[in-house]
């Protein structure tokens, strides 16, 4: 089905929808009147690109009917200078209808957990998760989004070997999920004496949060232990057995919890990171299988993948991906990502577009 065969089938179930939305049945079921106001407001956005680029296309034609027939100068020229105009604007129209016609990512809404974990350089790895770690609290902070440790295991000099945390906002995952790989840092590490450049990692996985609807757990599947949570060094000791860990025996997958002092609260948390790590086993079967399809993904399929490159000594950060280069990695490890989120959509959308277009 070629690009206006698409269109012409949402128009029609768009009209189809308004048409549905106005029948005296409908406006007293609640539930479906909701349905179909989403769809509406879903589709609305390509409706209103399609008509303004319908509306162009029309200028156009005019534009080139008076230069072929008027004899005046001045006139033609006039709508030379217009046509070129509108055509600029309609091939943005168009760059703007590829990408609305895009699939929706249905995760992009959700709430995110974010793993980020020490990789290769030791305490200087585990410093550099922390300041990873810093950077998406900074952002959250500029989104006004809530963040909320679920664990941690800190070193004595204030780095994380991992830390897990849950960011609750809207649009959380579609905006951090290009996060996810392996995050290098160059930089001259507070352990080191003689002044050299180290080079040292961090993984980061963001996960989409699961509603309960995503997945099934059943109890049987499950063990869960509890023991006794402590800080690095023996701080915040807690003397009860408040830390839950729970196995999933059918996957293999292990969640801990230990932020809260009470079981119960860290019991319903680690069920709710169980549940998005499950969820997450699936997403990444459906990336995987994209993947096969679309080599040149920008996604955040492939976490054993070097992303991004951030090199103090020069101020410099690097995505990997896409070929940016930044001087602002002062700036951006403050919570400013915004230039790299906007750029890694763009390409990403780009991918899609050639790809849906095929």
């Amino acid at each position: 089905m070629d690009l206006w065969s698409k269109l012409e089938e949402v128009e029609r179930t768009f009209r189809e929808v308004e048409s549905r939305m106005s029948e005296p049945d409908v406006a007293t079921n609640q539930a479906e009147m909701q349905a179909l106001g989403k769809k509406h407001s879903e589709l609305e956005p390509l409706m209103t690109t399609l008509d303004e680029y319908k509306r162009v296309s029309g200028e156009m034609e005019g534009s080139k009917d008076i230069i072929a027939t008027e004899t005046d100068e001045e006139m033609r020229s006039m709508a030379k200078e217009e046509l070129s105009s509108l055509e600029d604007r309609r091939a943005e129209l168009e760059r703007r209808i590829h990408i609305l016609l895009i699939p929706k990512d249905r995760d992009d809404e959700k709430n995110v957990v974010i793993e980020v974990r020490g990789g290769t350089g030791g305490d200087e790895a585990a410093l550099f998760a922390a300041d990873l770690y810093r950077m998406y609290t900074r952002f959250a902070e500029r989104e006004r989004w809530r963040v909320e440790i679920l664990d941690a295991n800190e070193t004595g000099i204030g780095g994380y070997k991992e830390i897990v945390f849950r960011v609750e906002g809207a649009a959380a995952y579609g905006k951090l999920k290009y996060e996810s790989g392996v995050h290098r840092v160059q930089r001259v590490p507070v352990t080191e004496a003689s002044g050299r450049v180290h080079t040292s990692a961090a993984t980061v996985a963001v996960l989409p949060e699961a509603e309960e609807v995503d997945v099934e757990i059943r109890p049987e599947d499950l063990k869960i232990d509890t023991y006794r949570s402590g800080g690095a060094g023996g701080q915040h000791v807690n003397m009860t057995d408040s830390a839950v860990r729970i196995t999933h025996l059918q996957t293999g997958v292990v969640v801990t919890c230990q932020d809260e002092r009470s079981q119960i609260k860290n019991r319903a948390k680690a069920m709710q990171f169980l549940r998005t790590k499950l969820y997450d086993l699936e997403l990444q079967k459906r990336q995987d299988a994209m993947a096969a399809e679309r080599k040149g993904q920008v996604g955040s399929g492939d976490r054993s993948e070097r992303i991004r490159t951030y090199n103090y000594p020069q101020n410099r950060i690097t995505d990997h991906r896409i070929g940016l280069t930044l001087h602002k990695l002062d700036q951006i490890t403050e919570g400013d990502l915004y230039e790299l989120i906007e750029a890694l959509t763009v390409a990403d959308q780009a991918e899609k577009i050639k790809h849906f277009a095929a």
